[in-house]
């Protein structure tokens, strides 16, 4: 009886074991689905525009800095050479802001030029879209058949 009784309870705790696996895996399972979903969640909230904004703003600072970097370098490597004229450091220091500032104006112009384009091809596409018809610019060439293109009857 001593062997049935061991028996039963070794058959007991192997489905206690197996039945403990599937619980584990199946809470694991849950765990793995509900991250794939908040995942999926904030790659689908994730607006394009606004990443594009947040990196362009990002790649204005660092051009800002490595032009501010370079002027630096431009006034350090003047300053080794003029070392003898003190004076000359407050000189190079002004024409560092001024280069600077020029180095700004350029890149903000390149900036409102390249966003004026890019909302005049969006303009333009969107016109395209609902099909209408330019008031004002050059208009595209349309095909149009002349009035001289019928043929001319001759006397016989």
């Amino acid at each position: 009886m001593s062997t049935k009784g061991e028996q039963d309870r070794e058959r007991l705790k192997e489905e206690y074991k197996e039945n403990y696996r599937r619980i584990k895996e199946a809470k694991e399972r849950l765990k793995r689905s509900e991250q794939k979903g908040k995942i999926s969640q904030a790659v689908q909230n994730m607006n394009a525009e606004n990443l594009l904004e947040t990196m362009d703003d990002f790649l204005g600072k660092v051009r800002e800095k490595v032009t501010h970097a370079e002027a630096r370098l431009d006034v350090a490597l003047d300053n080794l050479e003029d070392e003898s004229t003190p004076a000359g450091s407050k000189v190079k220091d002004e024409e560092l802001d001024e280069e600077l500032k020029k180095q700004k104006a350029k890149q903000t112009i390149k900036q409102v030029k390249a966003e004026m384009g890019m909302l005049y091809t969006e303009i333009e596409k969107h016109a395209d879209e609902i099909k209408t018809e330019k008031t004002i610019g050059s208009k595209k060439p349309a095909d149009k058949p002349e009035e001289n293109d019928t043929p001319s009857e001759s006397p016989s």
